[in-house]
C-alpha cells in the first residue's frame, strides 16, 4: 500500500494523523506541500479522489482567503485553484491519499476510512 500524507509538521492535526498512521503500521511517503506546492493538476486530481469541491479544500480562515476575496460566490473554480497555487496554506491539511481515495485528517481518525 502507497500511502501519500501532505504534511505541514507546524500544524498539530498534521503531526497527529502522522502519528496515526505510524501507529497503525502505515509508513507514509510524506510530502510537505509548503515546501513542494502542488500544481494545478496535482491539484485537481487531489479534489476528485477526496469527492469535494475545490471550496471545500481551502482554508477559510487563513489570511489569504480575506485578502484575496476567496468567499466570493463569483470566482471560477479555476481562479481558487491558481489562488491554492499561488498560496499553499490555504490547502487544508493534513490529506491522506492511498490510491484512488483520500480523505482530509480533520480529525486525524478520518484517514483510517481510506487504509
Amino acid at each position: 500500500m502507497m500511502v501519500t500524507i501532505y504534511h505541514n509538521p507546524r500544524c498539530s492535526k498534521s503531526r497527529q494523523t502522522l502519528q496515526l498512521l505510524q501507529d497503525n503500521n502505515v509508513s507514509p511517503e510524506v510530502v510537505e506541500y509548503l515546501k513542494t506546492p502542488l500544481n494545478k493538476v496535482q491539484l485537481t486530481e487531489l479534489i476528485s479522489k477526496l469527492g469535494i469541491s475545490v471550496r471545500d479544500i481551502i482554508r477559510k480562515s487563513e489570511q489569504d482567503y480575506k485578502d484575496h476575496a476567496l468567499s466570493n460566490s463569483d470566482l471560477s473554480d479555476d481562479a481558487l485553484l491558481n489562488a491554492i497555487v499561488e498560496a499553499p496554506k490555504l490547502m487544508q491539511r493534513p490529506i491522506v491519499v492511498n490510491g484512488k481515495k483520500a480523505a482530509i485528517g480533520r480529525p486525524p481518525e478520518n484517514v483510517l476510512e481510506i487504509l
